[in-house]
């Protein structure tokens, strides 16, 4: 009985320290220690890296940080003239790195024009020759309350989110099979983790990402030199919320974000990204506290999660994200008015 006693406490003892830790990281403890003492991101210097929604965001600051470290790089956005801004960003800080004009190439990619994945995808074979990771980062966020869904933006959101995602990663995944190795990699979010308020189809895309990619992760278990990596942010100062879906079909939230919320800066998160992708990271998280605890506590102690949740209450949970009430909490019936949303990604 002292025995169990005694591993009981360790347990504990074991808990509370992974607890305090955390409470001065802003990522998880797998990513924190690998930042510390795995690979550099120099390991990926002369990788071909293409990046969806490199032209703002996460995917801007991402491309931006892995042309420091030698990257070739293939940018991919709707907007061309941002892109060639970045290009530009890129190959200046990326001469030090051995990088010219050419190994940077703009993609000017729609993604939800299925039909021309596989011609976008030739051209990156074309023109460096080979790929070695697939950073899929475009998409787009929401806020609204659950039940003022359009289910025309449930749709929409997929669309983006999951099943343009997922078409140009098959198109990957056969290469990377064909060469024998390769990384697919994608911008998931705390939100693919823990039930977040006032993002249903949101939460629900980056539930659905990760059920996909978790579901290809066990068919090639035999394939170890296919990686992959779910990457999950949670708050970041980007200028996504002008462009984040509603409740409405063809509505943008359009607000910027507050310079004094609670959010990690778009260039740390990239830093975090490039050492998730360096050291082959089947998962990572970051965000600033208290919000990766939380994740500890949905993934590991759900119904404590779910009861500190309560009596925290929906308004405090909303602002762990947005720092504010962006969606009023109250029932659509005492409002008057219909409730508005937010949210993108790039």
């Amino acid at each position: 009985m002292e025995f169990f006693t005694l591993i009981g406490l360790i347990y504990i003892l074991y808990l509370f320290v992974y607890l305090v830790v955390l409470t001065v990281c802003d990522c998880d403890l797998q990513l924190a220690w690998m930042e510390r003492f795995g690979h550099s991101i120099d390991r990926l210097k002369g990788k071909v890296v293409w990046i969806t929604g490199a032209s703002s965001g996460i995917g801007r600051a991402l491309a931006i940080k892995l042309a420091q470290h030698g990257c070739k790089l293939v940018l991919s956005a709707r907007n061309r003239e941002e892109l060639l801004r970045v290009r530009e960003i890129c190959l200046d800080l990326g001469r030090g790195s051995g990088l010219d004009a050419g190994d940077v190439l703009v993609l000017e990619m729609d993604m939800l024009k299925y039909s021309k994945h596989q011609e976008c995808f030739n051209k990156v074979i074309d023109h460096f020759g080979k790929l070695d990771i697939l950073m899929n980062n475009a998409g787009r966020s929401q806020r609204a309350s659950w039940e003022s869904i359009e289910s025309a933006v449930d749709r929409q959101v997929f669309e983006i989110n999951v099943f343009s995602v997922i078409s140009l990663s098959r198109i990957a995944v056969q290469y990377f099979l064909e060469q024998g190795s390769g990384h697919l990699a994608v911008t998931s979010s705390i939100a693919g983790v823990v039930g977040v308020p006032f993002s249903g189809s949101y939460t629900g895309s980056k539930h659905a990402i990760h059920g996909y990619y978790e579901s290809l992760r066990t068919e090639r278990m035999t394939n170890p030199e296919i990686r992959i990596s779910l990457l999950c942010p949670g708050p970041v100062f980007t200028n996504f919320l002008s462009q984040s879906f509603t409740n409405k079909d063809g509505e943008s939230f359009g607000q910027d974000v507050s310079p004094t919320d609670n959010r990690m800066t778009a260039e740390r998160c990239a830093h975090l990204f490039a050492v998730a992708l360096a050291n082959n990271l089947d998962e990572a998280w970051m965000a600033p506290f208290p919000v990766v605890p939380i994740a500890y506590l949905f993934s590991y102690f759900p119904n404590i999660a779910r009861g500190v949740a309560y009596l925290m209450g929906v308004k405090r949970f909303q602002k762990l994200r947005d720092s504010r009430e962006s969606v009023p909490t109250e029932p659509l019936s005492s409002q008057g008015t219909e409730n508005e949303s937010e949210i993108k990604q790039e």
